[in-house]
């Protein structure tokens, strides 16, 4: 068995919104690898390729160029999405249909086998907050109840893959914080991730590694090691009443400061000793700011 989950290959796509214009190109020869087990955050503006990329992998429109694979079977093969898990950024759910319904016919879809198929369901609603609401028909639901019955869905056939196409769109932060756990233990059991969202807070604190395309190209990939490594400075911030140098008070009794890694723990005893709390202390460049490098330096 093949150790990459996804494999893209100089994956290019254009459109063209009439015969004689010029097409417009959405994908500009992508080529990644996600390995089993890993959780890749494709990161992005509106218009970046993020959903181009995905509606190729799940077989929803023909690249005009390259490969994709899944498992290392190609994406042409419907096959290759077996046990995969999906949730597009609007998911349209028939709305008749209760999320009962909905989780029994993705588990029958992907031919899977469980001694009570109501009882799994149930486990998942019950996971997402949606047991008092399981018979009941989805057009009733809000945006966000209705996200969390497409992510049940997605979860309930025990996937070895989940791709996710802006899954905390429309979650309260209760909901956002909920899906994240939900989606921590799933990487942690083995499963592989591949997701975007413009919450880059979220996305930081599940992903193994950031893709970061711009523009149809793939600007670059980065660990979270490698964006601390990029920056030599260190953000902290503390609660205290007595100023420290380098520390600018953020609001009230509240102080915020940059300080290079070689004087961080001399920095720290100064704090302790004018009697601050400390609150955080973290590499200061972020996945944003390393997002907003790589367009600069493309």
């Amino acid at each position: 068995m093949t150790s990459s989950a996804i494999t893209v290959e100089n994956l290019e796509k254009r459109y063209r919104k009439t015969w004689r214009a010029q097409p417009v190109v959405a994908l500009a020869g992508v080529s990644l690898a996600v390995a089993a087990g890993e959780a890749f955050g494709f990161i992005g503006a509106n218009g970046a390729g993020k959903t181009t990329t995905i509606k190729i992998l799940m077989g929803l429109i023909q690249p005009t160029q390259g490969l994709a694979r899944i498992f290392g079977i190609s994406v042409d093969n419907p096959t290759a999405r077996r046990g995969l898990g999906y949730v597009p950024e609007n998911p349209y759910l028939y709305d008749y249909l209760t999320p009962l319904e909905v989780l029994g016919m993705g588990m029958r879809l992907h031919r899977v086998r469980v001694a009570s198929l109501e009882k799994h369901c149930m486990e998942w609603l019950e996971r997402l907050s949606l047991a008092h609401v399981a018979r009941k028909p989805l057009r009733s639901f809000s945006k966000g109840m209705t996200q969390r019955v497409a992510i049940a869905q997605a979860l309930c056939i025990n996937p070895r893959l989940l791709i996710l196409d802006e899954p905390l769109s429309g979650l309260d932060p209760i909901g956002r914080r909920d899906v994240v756990d939900i989606l921590s233990e799933y990487k942690r059991g083995g499963g592989t991730l591949f997701l975007t969202s413009h919450v880059l807070h979220d996305v930081e604190r599940l992903a193994d590694r950031f893709g970061l395309i711009h523009e149809g190209v793939l600007r670059a990939v980065r660990s979270p090691a490698e964006l601390a490594g990029d920056q030599e400075m260190v953000l902290v911030r503390t609660f205290g009443t007595n100023p420290v140098v380098g520390m600018r008070e953020d609001f009230s009794g509240r102080w915020i400061g940059e300080v290079s890694r070689i004087g961080l723990w001399e920095h720290l005893e100064a704090l302790r000793r004018a009697g601050h709390v400390l609150l955080e202390v973290r590499p200061s460049l972020s996945l944003e700011v390393a997002f907003m490098r790589a367009i600069e330096q493309s």
